[in-house]
């Protein structure tokens, strides 16, 4: 087989009908058709116009995730605060409190502002000596 037929013909209607007139049968077919240098000169100009545009637009995206990032970022502590909080069913917090010493159950327990206990433990032996302050103190409970 040749590799070219009808290439001293002019490019067109005259060469087409030289083919069908001299070919045995017609078939559509898929093939790799090459590109001229002049197609591949515009594709390649196409690509890099293509490529500078997105390379404007991912630069456009990230100082946009910078802007969501800070955003969200106060949000998302919040919420992981109020989840945590939601989960524990309190909060920590340091505030002032006020410490007892039991010398006859011999314990140490701390309330805060509003009266309430929030902590007790057994008191250390430095703790049991008692003081003149201590004497005569009421505790709310059996004076």
């Amino acid at each position: 087989m040749e590799r070219e037929l009808g290439k001293d013909l002019e490019q067109g209607k005259k060469r087409v009908a030289f083919l069908m007139d001299n070919c045995d049968a017609v078939e559509e077919k898929g093939y790799m058709k090459p590109f001229t240098p002049e197609e591949l000169a515009r594709m390649k100009e196409s690509l890099s116009e293509t490529d500078i545009e997105i390379n404007d637009i991912e630069e456009e995206k990230t100082a946009a995730m910078k802007d969501f990032k800070a955003r969200l970022e106060p949000l998302t502590t919040e919420r992981k605060k109020t989840l945590d909080g939601l989960k524990k069913k309190a909060e920590f917090v340091t505030e002032r409190c006020f410490k007892f010493i039991d010398q006859e159950a011999r314990e140490v327990g701390y309330y805060n502002e509003n009266g309430d206990l929030i902590e007790s433990r057994p008191a250390y032996s430095e703790e049991l000596q008692t003081t003149l302050f201590q004497i005569g103190r009421k505790t709310g409970t059996n004076n």
